[in-house]
């Protein structure tokens, strides 16, 4: 009898905790929340997309992708953060910070927010 109790007690908070959550809104997926942050280039800066063989984050050696001209607006929401010596950049101050935009990666120093 006591077990019983038990388990109808935790079945109602499961249904009562349930019933909640469906009547919630629904979350914002990734894919829905769109990018709204723009930046502007300090000067001309390459875009630079990473090789097979480097990882996520990109490189001085890195590839080159295109140039941003000074001024140029692009849309940026992630920073990718180098961790060894090889993803330091000289440009714009120096740092490891990446920011991530369409087609590769610009140097984070080399953009302010617009």
């Amino acid at each position: 009898m006591h077990l019983t109790r038990r388990l109808l007690t935790t079945a109602a908070a499961v249904a009562a905790v349930l019933a909640t959550a469906l009547s919630a809104a629904p979350p914002t997926t990734a894919a829905a929340a769109r990018c709204t942050l723009t930046w502007r280039a300090v000067q001309r800066v390459a875009v630079r997309m990473p090789a097979w063989n480097e990882g996520p984050v990109a490189t001085t050696r890195s590839p080159i992708v295109r140039y941003l001209r000074r001024g140029e607006r692009v849309r940026s929401c992630l920073v990718a953060v180098g961790r060894n010596s090889w993803s330091q950049y000289h440009e714009c101050g120096g740092g490891s910070l990446w920011r991530i935009v369409r087609g590769g990666q610009v140097p984070s120093g080399c953009l302010y927010r617009a």
